[in-house]
């Protein structure tokens, strides 16, 4: 009869810790609501889409050889390694490259987490996505950085890089942003992916950390290692060895196509909440805001002159 006792009080604190699970927001709305990053050291937290970041810093509106795109989605925060790598990165493509400079897209939200639109991934503040458009040779208004829309590199019927909008340069911001012992990975549209594979000649090490993916046609997608002091920053695998180079059918001939007639429909998942993330989030999302907590200063020297007007880069249509 105890035994019987202890089992229902059991059921019924499950079920109680259910309730009260489904009775908080989803973590998307809890996070997306902050627009300051967390005054905490430092620190990612979790994995890269099941996760937080403590003390992001937010990376410069503008910069000699970056500029950041959709200003009002307040996603420019992150670890200061990758704000620091996203600098350095975009002066050496710049200097090295022929690359005039970065349009950035999102990094992170202030105290990272889930998204109320766009991204799985992004939630530790080490990921970022760059536009393969070149920054033009002026500064954008904040109406221009939310309607331009890049151009994809990607022919619809083939599936593949349509040769028209590919470059040279692609080949090199790429290989440099591969080679970095500070990159964990890199996600392009398995076209793009393709692309290296035909046309990257001599070293072919690099190419094992692009990892072809679903989208990814207009932008490219670095992802960081974890950094020292992230203690609870969760690694991802190894991309193994190799050029990965030799499985890319599969996705030109299944996972590219349309889905047969008798296809499920797709179900998405229910969105993550408090408790699909590490403990530690919640102390991210109570602590004190920090306005730009040890803010990155924008380089301070300039590799190109940026004239007030001059013309626009070839830029896709406003879907």
């Amino acid at each position: 009869m105890m035994k019987l006792v202890w089992k229902l009080a059991l059921v019924l604190m499950a079920m109680g810790a259910c309730t009260a699970a489904r009775a908080e927001p989803p973590a998307r709305n809890l996070f997306g609501a902050q627009s300051s990053p967390a005054a905490l050291a430092s620190q990612s937290i979790g994995f890269y889409s099941r996760g937080c970041v403590a003390g992001a810093v937010a990376m410069p509106k503008d910069g000699p050889a970056w500029q950041m795109m959709r200003l009002s989605r307040n996603r420019a925060w992150g670890h200061p390694a990758m704000v620091e790598f996203l600098q350095k990165f975009a002066a050496d493509a710049a200097s090295q490259d022929g690359w005039r400079g970065l349009l950035l897209g999102d990094i992170s939200q202030p105290r990272g987490g889930p998204m109320l639109s766009g991204h799985a991934s992004h939630q530790i503040g080490l990921d970022a996505d760059i536009y393969f458009t070149e920054m033009p040779s002026r500064r954008l208004s904040d109406a221009e950085r939310e309607t331009l829309q890049p151009q994809s590199l990607i022919d619809t019927r083939t599936l593949r890089v349509d040769e028209r909008y590919w470059r040279p340069e692609h080949l090199k911001l790429l290989r440099r942003a591969a080679s970095s012992p500070m990159v964990q990975r890199i996600f392009v549209h398995p076209g793009i992916k393709q692309k290296l594979c035909s046309s990257v000649r001599g070293d072919r090490g690099w190419l094992n950390k692009v990892r072809p993916t679903y989208g990814h046609d207009y932008h490219f997608h670095i992802r960081l290692f974890c950094q020292p002091g992230s203690g609870q920053c969760e690694k991802q695998e190894a991309t193994g060895t190799g050029d990965g180079c030799d499985n890319l059918d599969w996705w030109f001939n299944v996972a590219l196509q349309p889905p047969p007639p008798d296809a499920k429909p797709y179900k998405p998942k229910p969105p993550l909440q408090m408790a699909d993330l590490p403990n530690a989030c919640r102390t991210v999302l109570a602590a004190g805001g920090g306005a730009g907590i040890a803010a990155a200063a924008p380089v301070a020297q300039s590799y190109f002159p940026v004239p007030e007007r001059l013309p626009m880069p070839t830029m896709r249509p406003v879907n």
